[in-house]
């Protein structure tokens, strides 16, 4: 059966709580209707609402900024002629100037299923800004296109708190946006107005290809569901000397670096026997970001089986063969980094700096997992009462 998703039921029923307002609304590329129309046009064409304003998270509303940490500035709607305002320029958080002539700010973005995606923390960010000026929020929820992948990887520290992690959520969560919204707002924000718009007919053990929606790239370098299955694990490479991929077709998918020996990386990644993925040498020039226009060792991540595939652990083998097989080439990188300028890039998108400890004086895949499961009781505790999706019987 097809999942509706928010933007989708309140197409079909508008609520009576917004008929009449003045609404902004914050989305992007992939904001739009199982048909494809867009969330703009959806609420523009709306004789119960007035659109006044639209915001746009990382990588702007249509998906232009292509790489990583590049911002982008508003300007007026160029059909509309209403104001246009970036979360990810001079301003991360709208004003009280962006918001004091809305009665609502309406969210519609698409998310991927990973804490560090940015824009969880914008909708954070747009949840302080609304409890301060009393404008209500409404999150339109979509489907978390990984969340049949089991939870993985560690929880963050508060200390290490950043906008690429600003809640207690471990890296792969399988949770969706209204529903962090829901946390977010119980945990900092308790007196704002908030709605979640949940979707019809979706299961939290189904992944993308099982929903009948279309994909819309949500970000640049999110081109495909093979890319956000990998993405949890993958993401933490931006921190190191490794290429993530960026300036190729496959982002995430592909890594490598010049200086990696092929086969010390492959007897020691094979060394960690984990499920559900194959690596297939693949080397690559990236066209921009690390290693721009050099031949970089690399290989492809092949995802064999989704629902036993554990992403972090995966790039946690990957980062310590890469380590073994690099030499003292492989490094983690400095600050800055999405606008941290103290702590290390690797703890921040980690959760904190005893995994990239970790990573120097060697791991194993035993001592992670242990480490990692237990600290998911504390998780299932804070955000059990959020939850709202189902698993799918069998």
């Amino acid at each position: 059966m097809k999942t509706r998703s928010g933007l989708d039921r309140i197409s079909a029923s508008f609520p009576e709580k917004l008929r009449g307002s003045t609404i902004g609304l914050l989305c992007h590329a992939a904001s739009v209707r199982s048909d494809l129309v867009h969330a703009i046009d959806v609420f523009d064409e709306q004789p119960s609402c007035s659109l006044a304003a639209v915001f746009g998270p990382q990588h702007g509303l249509h998906g232009q900024t292509q790489d990583n940490m590049v911002e982008w500035e508003g300007a007026r709607h160029a059909v509309l002629n209403i104001p246009v305002y970036s979360l990810y320029g001079a301003k991360r958080k709208p004003t009280r100037t962006m918001l004091e002539p809305l009665d609502a700010l309406v969210i519609d973005l698409q998310d991927v299923g990973a804490r560090p995606y940015t824009y969880l923390w914008t909708v954070k960010l747009c949840l302080e800004a609304c409890a301060e000026t009393g404008t209500s929020v409404w999150i339109l929820d979509r489907p978390n296109p990984i969340a049949a992948i089991d939870i993985d990887g560690p929880m963050i520290s508060t200390e290490f708190f950043s906008f690429v992690g600003g809640a207690h959520l471990p890296l792969c969560h399988r949770m969706t946006l209204g529903e962090i919204g829901r946390m977010l707002q119980q945990e900092y924000f308790p007196g704002v107005d908030l709605t979640v718009v949940e979707m019809q007919d979706w299961y939290r053990n189904s992944l993308w290809d099982e929903t009948g929606l279309p994909w819309v790239l949500p970000s640049p370098n999110m081109p495909t569901l093979d890319t956000a299955l990998v993405y949890p694990g993958q993401v933490l490479l931006e921190a190191t000397t490794l290429s993530e991929g960026r300036g190729t077709t496959r982002p995430f998918e592909l890594f490598g670096a010049p200086y990696l020996d092929r086969e010390k990386f492959e007897l020691c990644f094979k060394s960690w026997n984990l499920p559900a993925c194959r690596l297939r040498a693949h080397d690559f020039q990236p066209t921009f970001q690390k290693w721009a226009g050099g031949y970089c060792v690399g290989w492809q991540v092949h995802v064999t089986n989704a629902r036993e595939y554990r992403p972090v652990l995966t790039t946690f083998a990957l980062l310590d063969s890469a380590r073994r097989a690099g030499g003292d080439h492989f490094a983690f990188n400095n600050p800055p980094y999405e606008y941290e300028y103290g702590k290390m890039p690797f703890d921040i998108l980690a959760g904190d700096s005893t995994w990239r400890e970790l990573l120097l004086d060697g791991c194993t895949r035993v001592s992670l997992v242990e480490m990692w499961r237990h600290s998911y009781q504390e998780f299932k505790k804070y955000c059990g009462n959020c939850a709202r999706y189902k698993e799918e019987s069998a």
